[in-house]
């Protein structure tokens, strides 16, 4: 009877007297929480699967993509490239031309600018065109050298004051046939103060203005090109002189001028 409550007393003192011990071994003897760790490992099978289906079907355009792509870009730089060396290569031609003209090789020049008159580049393009023109004025053909410049003028791709200076001088070749009406209507955006061709389109107009008998007006044009400062003082001298023969003094504007002679 001792025995037992000794060893009911002992097994008391053993356990119940030590509960955190107790704790312990139950929770040692609980599995891990591995919930998280299992939805984790689930959603990475899953994308993993989900990227391996896209590969397999959408994986033969992606890389059509990406090969159409680097043409293109190789392309865009094969063209510069070109681009570059074509401009080289016409400014230098360019430049054996103009020096053909300085030394009066009129018909050497003129050859060498022709291919350039279909240059990519807009600048050399109208520079051939022009030059090509004068050649022709100097060779006393009018007709070419119209051309020539209407061609620069309608090219929508030059740049406006080459165009606007093919303007100007197609007018100056065509003035003799050309109506006064023509004339003023063709330069009447150039012909004002401020424009950086209105000395010499205003010549132009106020010579078709005369030409159509309006003194009046003609002489004030006049008179407004040899005020404006912004004009050369060629053009101004000689508009100072329209304007006196006008009946309109205009010598004030150019003074120390001797051939700003007043309207008398």
């Amino acid at each position: 009877m001792r025995r037992q409550l000794l060893f009911i007393r002992g097994g008391e003192g053993s356990d119940a007297a030590h509960p955190t011990r107790l704790s312990k071994r139950n929770n040692l003897a609980l599995p891990p929480d591995t919930g998280e760790s299992f939805v984790r490992e689930v959603d990475e099978n899953l994308r993993r699967d989900q990227l391996a289906d896209a590969a397999k079907t959408y994986g033969k355009w992606i890389v059509a993509a990406i090969i159409l792509f680097l043409a293109a870009v190789g392309g865009y730089l094969y063209w510069q490239h070109r681009q570059a060396q074509q401009s080289v290569a016409d400014s230098e031609a360019l430049s054996s031309a103009l020096d053909k003209v300085g030394s009066g090789n009129l018909k050497g020049a003129d050859a060498e600018l022709a291919p350039l008159g279909n240059s990519s580049s807009d600048v050399t393009r109208a520079s051939a065109l022009l030059a090509q023109a004068t050649i022709a004025i100097n060779q006393n053909d009018r007709k070419k050298a119209s051309a020539l410049y209407k061609q620069v003028a309608g090219d929508e791709d030059i740049p406006e004051p080459l165009r606007d200076l093919a303007t100007v001088r197609g007018t100056m070749v065509d003035f003799d046939s050309m109506k006064p009406d023509d004339v003023i209507a063709r330069l009447s955006t150039l012909a004002k103060p401020g424009n950086a061709f209105f000395g010499s389109a205003g010549e132009l107009t106020g010579m078709a203005m005369i030409a159509k008998g309006d003194n009046a007006g003609a002489g004030r044009l006049f008179a407004q090109i040899a005020a404006d400062k912004q004009v050369p003082n060629t053009i101004r001298s000689r508009a100072v002189q329209v304007a006196s023969s006008l009946g309109v003094d205009a010598s004030a504007s150019m003074p120390g001028d001797p051939l700003a002679v007043p309207a008398s």
